[in-house]
């Protein structure tokens, strides 16, 4: 009896295990088929679904801009001339259809007004005339900082009893307003406890306050280069103080219209990538830079290689720092004090460090390549 219940058992195990493992075979077939299936749909899907390569997703539609004419100012020393004359800002621009037209000003209040008409789309400007065109209410974003610091300097003619910040007072002064120049001069009366009506500003643009400096019409003039070194590399002036001497961060700066950046991304990275070019050769070809730019500004080379070798004239490109935005905000509550802007500006509204985080993220993507 035992025997019989014995084989009767393993009999009901076995037949169990039987259609165990031909549920297990079918559920296998099944996930085959779906697999199957599922790849001959994803085999199937057109080429267009497929994700695009990193390389077409970053390639220049050359007639995306096409019609497209952007405005600078192409007269400053350095970089602007550089990448004018060497073509670079028309080549990285003309890659997406768009040409350049080259302008030239004088100073940040003349940037400003073109910008303000829409005939001025980027520029390199002093700290000054960001702030007098916050203050304005000129629609613009700060996007890099074009310079270390501003090269200008208060000057006197060499035998002049003027000997320091504190002789100036009852002087004569001649100056751009709202230009660096003017910024440094207020900054160093501040310092020196001195009131902006302790001494009468005549406001002039660099080349007509040069002439009235040479011809004793003024005492003393504040100016930026390259007419800073052209003084005093002849030995007919002297420096009474700089940003260095004052313990002053003045940088400069890349702005742009906000109307154009927002429109233009690609065209306003297209031209940090040519001014970063442009700097770069410089540093590497300094000889050549020097007699270029001597050239284009009819002045000696050893007047354009004195103020390359100013360390406030070194440019840059790179995202505004902490440092630039406290000075620049220190400067415009200083410029609110005085009366020389009716509105207090918070300066940090237009920064935007975005298109030269990614321009130089390119830069090194190519150069890695």
């Amino acid at each position: 009896m035992r025997a019989k219940w014995t084989a009767r058992m393993n009999y009901l195990i076995f037949a169990a295990m039987v259609l165990l493992l031909a549920a297990c075979g079918s559920q296998q077939q099944e996930a085959a088929a779906t697999n199957t299936a599922a790849s001959a749909e994803v085999s199937a899907a057109p080429a267009s679904a497929e994700p695009a390569s990193s390389s077409a997703a970053t390639e220049p539609d050359a007639d995306k801009y096409k019609g497209v004419v952007v405005h600078l100012e192409g007269s400053q020393v350095g970089p602007m001339i550089i990448g004018k004359e060497k073509g670079w800002f028309a080549e990285e621009l003309g890659k997406y259809g768009a040409t350049v037209e080259f302008q030239t000003l004088a100073s940040a209040s003349q940037y400003n007004e073109a910008l303000a008409a829409g005939r001025l789309d980027i520029v390199r400007t002093g700290y000054i005339g960001t702030i007098t065109a916050q203050a304005a209410d000129i629609a613009f974003k700060s996007l890099a900082e074009g310079s270390s610091g501003a090269p200008d300097a208060i000057l006197v003619p060499q035998a002049s009893g003027i000997q320091s910040i504190k002789d100036l007072k009852g002087k004569t002064i001649a100056v751009a307003k709202g230009s660096s120049s003017w910024g440094l001069l207020q900054h160093a009366l501040k310092k020196e406890g001195i009131s902006p009506d302790d001494v009468k500003l005549v406001n002039l643009q660099p080349a007509d306050a040069q002439a009235a400096y040479q011809g004793g019409q003024v005492d003393a003039w504040v100016i930026f280069e390259p007419y800073r070194s052209q003084e005093t590399s002849s030995g007919s002036s002297r420096i009474v103080a700089e940003s260095s001497t004052i313990g002053l961060f003045t940088p400069g700066y890349v702005i742009s219209r906000t109307e154009f950046a927002d429109q233009y991304p690609e065209l306003v990275e297209a031209f940090l990538k040519a001014y970063q070019k442009s700097i770069d050769w410089q540093k590497a070809n300094l000889d050549e830079a020097v007699a270029l730019n001597a050239k284009i500004k009819n002045v000696s080379e050893d007047t354009i290689r004195a103020s390359m070798a100013n360390p406030s004239s070194e440019p840059t490109n790179l995202p505004i720092s902490e440092e630039a935005t406290k000075f620049q905000q220190e400067t415009a509550d200083l410029m609110f004090e005085l009366g020389e802007i009716k509105t207090k500006v918070d300066v940090s509204k237009v920064i935007d460090n975005t298109f030269i985080t990614k321009t130089l993220a390119d830069i090194k993507a190519d150069t890695n390549k």
